[in-house]
This record gives structure tokens, C-alpha cells and sequence, in this order.
């Protein structure tokens, strides 16, 4: 992969769409990961102002520290990089203690987790639309078209997504071609919205490299080793459970002869 020529296509790519939309600049949030890091460098490349949200529900120290870090390292390198910390924190807990919640559904804790990027979409929609920008999707190609690893209407609600053809690898290939700091290079891949330490691979079962892999494979599943065999499983599970996210939304269409 050129990778140079990869960024100077991103960012140009970025800034013409937000020149023929009319639109002023970028809405970003940074969660102290990759994706958020080589997005929001691509968005401040462009010359355009970026907002930077950071958005803390019940978060590690460790990940706010990395987002405010990264946020910090790119208003010295882009001073038209701007950074607002919102507190979800209590907005949070003030919902769930309005949902009349049930502990005992088996999808309670999933829920919350959803809620958490729901949140976080809704701030990162009122700082587009009250400054005229585009909010930016993280998203890769391994969860958005590959397992579906994103909420929908939370991180899977964007405008522009400029890293979405490219995998993990990939993406991690452009940070260090940009020069993201040491300490997101590093981190393990995680989603944050659990509020403790687990990994994109603890939930996920597989790392990137393995479901990049299994997103290409076209061959003859008995040629397969054991983990081969195992990741493949995996990735196939997450791509049928969540083409639900990655499909268009079914619409019933109404016969002719009944309208």
C-alpha cells in the first residue's frame, strides 16, 4: 500500500466533500484508539477546523488520558483544532435510572453498552449541527462491513467515513506514517464503552489480522488449520448476526394494486 498517497487521498478527499456540502469543518470524537487518532489527524490535514470531543461515561483512566494526549499533541501540530470535554458520565447514570431497567433481560448489559454510543452520537450531532460540520466516522472495513462491531445509531451514526475502506493493519500503518503518539500505537484495540479493560479481541474472539483474513478467504475450508477453522466460524457468526446493521433497512413496499 502507498501509504503517503493513501493519506493525500483521504485528506483531499475529505476536503472537497466538505467544500461541496457547504459545510465548515469536522465533528470528531477521540477516544484514545487508533481509528479516532488517524481520523481526526486526517480531518486536521485538511486545513479545515476540527472539533474534538472527548466524552468520558465511567471511563479508564488510561483511555482518557490517551484521547486528551492525542487531542493535545494535534492542536500543537493544527491550530485549528479545537477540544471540548463533555461529561456523559452523569447523563448516563441519570438514564439508566429512568429506563425502568430489568438486570434479569438477557441483553440488559448489551443495551447499556449501546446506550453509552448513543450518547455519544447525540453530542457529536448537536456540535456538528450547531457549527456546520460533518461528523467523522472511525469506522474500518473489518467492522463495518466485516463483523458489524459498531452501534448501530452511536458510532455507526456518521456522516463521512474516511477510514472505512481500509483494515486495522492498514489503519495502524497510516498512524505511524503520521506519527499518532506512542501510547495509542500500542494500545490494544478496545471499543471503550465497557467501562473496564477488555479488548476488541476479548469480544470479538479474533484479532484484526485473523478476521481481515477470514474476510478474504475464498478457498476450500478443509485445507484449513485448526484456528483457521475456528476464526472463520467466527467471523461468518458476527457477519450474519449483524448484517442487520450493515444492510439497508428493510422496507415493506406496498403492491400496486393496494395503493
Amino acid at each position: 500500500m502507498n501509504v503517503p498517497g493513501v493519506i493525500d487521498h483521504i485528506t483531499d478527499w475529505l476536503k472537497s466533500y466538505a467544500e461541496k456540502s457547504g459545510t465548515s469543518g469536522f465533528v470528531i470524537g477521540v477516544s484514545g484508539g487508533i481509528d479516532s487518532a488517524v481520523t481526526s489527524t486526517l480531518g486536521a490535514r485538511t486545513g479545515l477546523p476540527v472539533l474534538c470531543l472527548e466524552m468520558p461515561i465511567h471511563q479508564p483512566v488510561s483511555q482518557v488520558s490517551r484521547a486528551i494526549d492525542h487531542i493535545e499533541w494535534l492542536k500543537h501540530n493544527h491550530p485549528h483544532v479545537e477540544m471540548t470535554t463533555i461529561q456523559l458520565t452523569g447523563v448516563f447514570d441519570t438514564l439508566v435510572g429512568s429506563l425502568g431497567i430489568n438486570e434479569d433481560l438477557a441483553g440488559h448489559n448489551m443495551a447499556l453498552v449501546n446506550s453509552r454510543a448513543r450518547l455519544r452520537m447525540t453530542a457529536l450531532y448537536y456540535h456538528a449541527a450547531a457549527n456546520n460540520h460533518l461528523v467523522l466516522g472511525t469506522g474500518n472495513k473489518v467492522e463495518d462491513f466485516g463483523v458489524g462491531f459498531y452501534t448501530k445509531y452511536g458510532d455507526g451514526g456518521v456522516d463521512v467515513s474516511p477510514i472505512a475502506d481500509l483494515n486495522k493493519t492498514e489503519v495502524f500503518a497510516l498512524g505511524k506514517e503520521l506519527g499518532i503518539i506512542e501510547d495509542i500505537m500500542v494500545a490494544p484495540p478496545t471499543d471503550g464503552l465497557w467501562g473496564d479493560d477488555r479488548t476488541d479481541e476479548d469480544q470479538l474472539g479474533a484479532t484484526y489480522p485473523e478476521l481481515e483474513w477470514a474476510m478474504d478467504y475464498n478457498g476450500d475450508d478443509s485445507t484449513l488449520s485448526e484456528r483457521e477453522a475456528e476464526v472463520l466460524v467466527i467471523y461468518r457468526r458476527l457477519n450474519t448476526a449483524n448484517k442487520h446493521k450493515m444492510d439497508p433497512i428493510p422496507v415493506c413496499i406496498i403492491p400496486a394494486g393496494l395503493k
